[in-house]
């Protein structure tokens, strides 16, 4: 179906980001080809070093799934503060991806762990990066005809640990700012990698690495302050957002290493 209709087709999934585009005539697709009975795509499983998410795993499935969130914590994180319950109950992880907004929670979690998306058509199947699959607001690299079947995020290595913080005007709000940071320790219990990435603050999630500030949370918020380049909108200004990357990144970061260290004292 999806080859047949080509860039006049658009997949239904959760419907929670493109029913919203419809409304605002943002998307005005000939024809809706709806996944919703391919149930061999709504599988979360933990395999080859990786957590796997079919098409169709609604966000509060894999908030639910005990396994996938041990394997890789900055999921539950992550999806806990995507909007609501009954939108997390609709709406699906890879679909949120697909969408590529650079204010989704998701979007920063597959581009922060080097994940990837798994992209089928008539002709085959592609796997794509997350440095790769971005390529602008709400503009991601599936083409005409091909349907995302399930996103890679790999599982966490041992001595590392995940935090998520954001800010919103309301409780389940885009955020005007959030970070997702990733902390690693050396055997010796010091920071040896440490990177971030942040929404809404660039057309496409941005990942920063801020390893030189060696656990310094003040130095790498400061990191995080002189790197982005945020602009202004109806929802704040460039400068307040600058001021919350920087923030944001030392809570962040600050959750990460504790996290870390609990998962290496345990």
């Amino acid at each position: 179906m999806l080859a047949s209709h080509g860039e006049d087709g658009k997949v239904l999934a959760g419907g929670q980001s493109l029913l919203p585009l419809l409304n605002m005539r943002l998307a005005t697709p000939g024809h809706l080809v709806d996944i919703n009975r391919l149930s061999e795509l709504s599988h979360v499983r933990v395999a080859g070093g990786h957590v796997v998410i079919g098409a169709l795993a609604r966000h509060g499935q894999v908030l639910a799934d005990q396994a996938a969130c041990l394997a890789q914590p900055l999921l539950g994180q992550a999806l806990a503060l995507v909007a609501h319950p009954v939108i997390r109950n609709r709406g699906t992880t890879v679909g949120s991806i697909v969408h590529a907004d650079p204010s989704g929670e998701m979007t920063a979690v597959l581009a922060l762990l080097g994940g990837s998306v798994l992209l089928a058509s008539t002709g085959g199947e592609r796997l794509v990066n997350a440095g790769a699959f971005f390529l602008g607001p709400l503009e991601s690299d599936v083409r005409p005809g091909e349907l995302a079947t399930q996103a890679r995020i790999p599982v966490l290595p041992p001595r590392a640990g995940t935090a998520f913080a954001e800010v919103s005007r309301r409780n389940g709000d885009y955020a005007v700012c959030g970070v997702a940071a990733l902390a690693e320790l050396d055997e010796a219990g010091l920071v040896s990698l440490a990177r971030a990435a942040y929404l809404s603050v660039a057309g496409t999630p941005l990942v920063l690495d801020l390893t030189e500030a060696g656990g310094d949370l003040t130095a790498a918020g400061r990191l995080a302050r002189d790197r982005v380049t945020p602009t202004s909108d109806i929802h704040a200004t460039a400068s307040y957002r600058r001021h919350l990357a920087g923030v944001l990144t030392e809570r962040a970061l600050a959750a990460a290493i504790a996290h870390a260290k609990e998962r290496s004292d345990g």
